[in-house]
């Protein structure tokens, strides 16, 4: 997580205080880590005026592979492998069938003979030895000889990479009327079937909805992508229960990467323990007694 590079940081507290812990270590384990409780509170319990980076090198080159797969166990059991077999991994991408079919029409692009059930992104950050490559390509090949995967296609150019990431980043899904994004996360184990019973739950509700599943499975994170023509504030309402009610039954959390806010606030409890919200209280009291960082957002009213 984005967390862990930031070793340091300074912040302005709501009484005027500066908070200075440019700490520059890598270990520091004396006394409470104050830099967490900043990071991620959306400028609720101070403001970040300075941070210092855990900056890493560029690697010397990248392997990509696209891969098929017919099912979620598959994924995960395809991910073991690399987390095992690739010392410099560094993405693991999954489309469901829904979402990969609809970018590749939308991109006019048709990469496998027939659309998997599963499509995966798997890249690899090299350091720059001639093996790499070669004990990249055996990989695939034991997975595909496993039975693992069904075919895999390695880009040879950059364009061929630009292609793959293009259809995992989605931007035709913006040309669906008022599309509602998800991003929650999972027990990498569960993501399969809350997958299943969110879309079947939602395509029930509603049966005229685009609904896909596209996500960075090896951090547990997944997207959702709803929409559907003439949508109104309840249907977005209704979508929220339906999603992150799954994601309460499932003890998901309902944010994985981007924040509270307002949107989610509500929701904050399918993810957190009454006790959690409690002390997040208590803290928002002892640093913001008066409520004027931010006010309303992650905790609402105090």
């Amino acid at each position: 997580m984005w967390r862990d590079n930031v070793l340091g940081l300074e912040a302005v507290l709501a009484d005027g205080t500066v908070l200075s812990s440019m700490n520059k270590m890598i270990k520091n384990n004396t006394g409470y880590d104050l830099r967490q409780l900043f990071i991620g509170s959306e400028g609720t319990l101070g403001i970040i005026t300075r941070a210092v980076l855990r900056l890493r090198p560029l690697p010397a080159g990248r392997l990509t592979a696209l891969c098929a797969l017919d099912s979620y166990e598959n994924v995960v059991a395809l991910l073991k492998r690399a987390q095992k077999e690739l010392a410099g991994l560094s993405a693991y991408e999954a489309m469901w069938e829904s979402y990969f079919r609809f970018n590749c029409v939308a991109e006019g692009l048709r990469l496998f003979e027939a659309t998997p059930a599963f499509a995966v992104i798997v890249e690899e950050d090299l350091q720059g030895h001639e093996a790499e490559r070669e004990r990249f390509e055996a990989f695939l090949g034991r997975a595909l000889e496993d039975g693992v995967i069904g075919d895999a296609l390695i880009a040879q150019s950059q364009k061929e990479v630009q292609t793959f990431w293009r259809i995992r980043e989605g931007h035709a899904l913006d040309r669906l009327p008022l599309l509602l994004n998800f991003d929650v996360s999972l027990p990498i184990g569960e993501i399969g079937r809350f997958a299943d019973e969110c879309g079947k739950a939602l395509r029930a509700k509603f049966p005229e909805a685009h609904v896909s599943f596209f996500g960075h499975v090896g951090d547990s994170n997944l997207h959702i992508a709803f929409s559907v023509p003439g949508a109104t504030e309840e249907t977005a309402h209704a979508v929220d229960a339906v999603v992150y009610g799954l994601v309460g039954i499932y003890s998901g959390s309902v944010s994985a990467e981007h924040g509270i806010g307002l949107v989610k606030r509500d929701f904050l409890d399918r993810s957190r323990s009454p006790a959690e919200l409690e002390l997040m209280r208590r803290i928002k009291n002892a640093l913001d007694p008066n409520g004027i960082l931010n006010p309303g957002k992650v905790l609402g009213s105090i």
